[in-house]
């Protein structure tokens, strides 16, 4: 029985990270979480029957590509399906890269998560309903972060930090929402977000799909000015749309790169089976 190959630097490296961000989480000190108080967003304008109205329908994007998303994979998988029944190619070159795809069916799957959580939170925002709004959250990072490392450090090592991710992201929601200390959501997101910075930085490995993960650091930097501008916008567009409305639309545009990806690699398999383009069509 062989063994496993011994770790690179890089999953050392994405190792020692996790165990620094756990070790923060629990270790640290007790961080606040801001206090909802009675109008947390700045804009609160109703359409008809609808509370806060722009906040709850600007999540329509993340169900959107969420859906577009998962309908391209299994698009993708019906070719693939094709390509090896017709095994034209070599059997390994005809294997697709199955943990960087199961990790975009979990980001995928999340933003509709995501929209659905959303929309419940700020129908009517409060404690409850904002850990609803951060599970289907931590679902969507669980998938990016799996499918960068997929990219970027190991196809092996995706997977397992998919799941790091998604089990550390529920339990910082409900500490969160139990005890009142947000550190360990605020060392998911900011960890997170810096471990896909050194990635981005980083030269994609042996059979990556090629996700631009500088264009998924670019639209998550601009929903997070949106959101800190949230009343600024609010009053100069004189009342017409929020910056809180503004990241949602933002956020949610992080998941073209992924998509892109998905695409570009769709093209290739075509190219190894044209035959397969009456599935996909």
């Amino acid at each position: 029985m062989s063994s496993l190959p011994p770790l690179s630097r890089r999953e050392r490296s994405l190792l020692a990270l996790a165990a620094l961000l756990v070790g923060a989480a629990v270790l640290g000190p007790s961080v606040p979480a801001p206090a909802l108080g009675g109008a947390p967003f700045a804009d609160g304008q109703p359409w008809r029957a609808l509370p806060n109205a722009m906040d709850v329908l600007s999540n329509l994007p993340f169900a959107v590509l969420g859906i577009w998303g998962l309908r391209t994979l299994r698009r993708l998988d019906r070719a693939h399906e094709q390509l090896q029944d017709a095994a034209p190619l070599p059997q390994a070159e005809v294997q697709p890269p199955v943990n960087a795809l199961d990790c975009a069916w979990m980001f995928f799957a999340g933003l509709v998560l995501t929209a659905l959580g959303s929309a419940f939170y700020h129908l009517q925002p409060d404690d409850l309903r904002l850990a609803a709004d951060r599970a289907g959250m931590a679902v969507a990072f669980a998938g990016l972060v799996g499918f960068a490392v997929c990219e970027r450090v190991s196809a092996r090592a995706g997977w397992p930090a998919a799941w790091f991710t998604f089990g550390g992201g529920l339990l910082a929601a409900a500490v969160c929402h139990v005890s009142g200390n947000a550190l360990p959501w605020a060392l998911l997101q900011l960890g997170g977000m810096a471990l896909v910075l050194a990635l981005a930085l980083t030269r994609p490995v042996a059979g990556a799909i090629g996700l631009k993960l500088g264009w998924v650091l670019f639209f998550y930097a601009l929903a997070k000015l949106f959101e800190l501008a949230d009343h600024a916008i609010y009053a100069a567009t004189h009342q017409l749309l929020s910056g809180h409305s503004l990241k949602h639309l933002t956020a949610a545009l992080a998941a073209l790169p992924v998509l892109h990806a998905l695409q570009a690699m769709g093209r290739q398999t075509l190219r190894h089976n044209p035959h397969a383009a009456v599935l996909t069509a």
